[in-house]
């Protein structure tokens, strides 16, 4: 049993289920938009979802909230006033609470990120993956190159406390050059925060049933390797697998998540994670929309504990995304157990082969160790 629930950072995750198209590569929750998007009724639903949850926070602030999706902006800035308004009202929110929306640059005419910020967004991240049109049309975007750059000075003029602007490499036929120069061009617009990551083929997606012709490994290799440079020489601090940062700007969702923190998640197949003295509770909400906004049906689609032998890996696989130092206690802070032994044993192997770096107080994971993740990963559950 964990020692003191009160003091494992709470979170909330919202989530707005519709797009103007879905993306070949997304495997995300997300629907189609036909018609426009029944504000008034989601949110409310939303708001009723959080009171029968609220009892989950046990006593906790909200420390962070993300609205994902699906494309968050394309609500309305009054509905998302009212969102938030409400979620005030149930829960209380930290002081300097951070409140991220995503954004899709075809969605942002002006204006529309003040309002946000107006509603009590302060950090926006902006999905762009890319600017070259070509590739921008392979993947299914709905905005161009020059809407990209509108969305991004948008996000400077407004008074946000950070923004985020998502670029993917490894697209669908991509040179070494293309790819840099989708990163160069970002890194010029000076974001405060970058998510920098390789596109990933995955399964239940438009892409896995008709796969297109990705880079050699040479050239994903070498994009990778250039690119860490390019964002070290411009100020950007690598701060998990695919976060970049300027000093002082981490999401702090993403490190309460991968530091396996507690997160409330409310909306179509929102999944959270709560920290109770029975264990680790999963939670899962209804996936499509029209069963969600049912009168009178349940949001939770299911619930379960997590089975104690699962707790090592979900919490590594979670925490060693990370490039910070983990302390060694922070596993019994956080699951309430003792680490297994077997877990020590495999750690100590992943140190022999390079892959984990083993202190007095903390594990690290090494350089070579974040490029060979998933293996690092397996060697610890095997």
């Amino acid at each position: 049993m964990v020692d003191n629930i009160q003091a494992i950072p709470l979170s909330l995750y919202i989530h707005i289920p519709w797009c103007v198209q879905k993306c070949p590569y997304c495997d995300f929750n997300s629907h189609t938009l036909k018609g426009g998007i029944p504000e008034k009724e989601y949110v409310a639903h939303l708001l009723d979802d959080l009171r029968a949850d609220a009892h989950l926070a046990q006593g906790r602030e909200i420390h962070t909230i993300f609205i994902g999706g699906g494309t968050p902006s394309l609500l309305s800035s009054d509905a998302l006033a009212r969102l938030l308004q409400g979620v005030r009202q149930i829960l209380p929110l930290a002081h300097n609470a951070e409140v991220t929306l995503e954004a899709n640059p075809g969605t942002v005419e002006t204006g529309k990120f003040a309002g946000f910020v107006a509603g009590g967004v302060n950090r926006i991240s902006i999905g762009v993956q890319s600017f070259n049109e070509p590739q921008l049309a392979a993947l299914g975007r709905i905005h161009d190159a020059d809407q990209a750059r509108y969305a991004i000075a948008q996000a400077h003029e407004v008074a946000l406390n950070s923004f985020n602007v998502d670029i993917m490499h490894g697209l669908p036929e991509q040179s070494l050059t293309q790819g840099l120069n989708d990163l160069t061009q970002a890194i010029a617009l000076n974001p405060k925060h970058l998510s920098w990551y390789q596109l990933t083929i995955e399964p239940n997606t438009s892409f896995h049933s008709r796969p297109p012709t990705l880079p050699d490994d040479d050239t994903l290799w070498a994009i990778q390797e250039q690119g860490e440079v390019l964002l070290s020489e411009a100020g950007y601090e690598q701060y998990e697998i695919s976060g970049y940062a300027q000093a002082g700007q981490q999401c702090q969702h993403n490190l309460n998540y991968w530091r396996f923190g507690d997160y409330l998640g409310i909306g179509c197949g929102a999944h959270g994670k709560i920290t109770t003295d029975k264990g680790i509770l999963r939670t899962e909400k209804i996936k499509h929309p029209k069963g969600y906004m049912q009168i009178g049906r349940d949001y939770q689609l299911k619930q379960w504990y997590v089975e104690m032998d699962d707790y090592p890996f979900e919490f590594f696989m979670n925490r060693l995304r990370l490039v910070e130092a983990c302390p060694h206690d922070e596993y019994q802070i956080k699951t309430g157990e003792s680490l297994p032994s077997s877990i020590t044993t495999m750690m100590n192997k992943a140190q022999d082969n390079g892959l984990l770096s083993i202190a007095n107080e903390h594990w690290q994971v090494t350089p070579l160790g974040r490029r060979y993740l998933n293996t690092l990963l397996e060697q610890l559950v095997d």
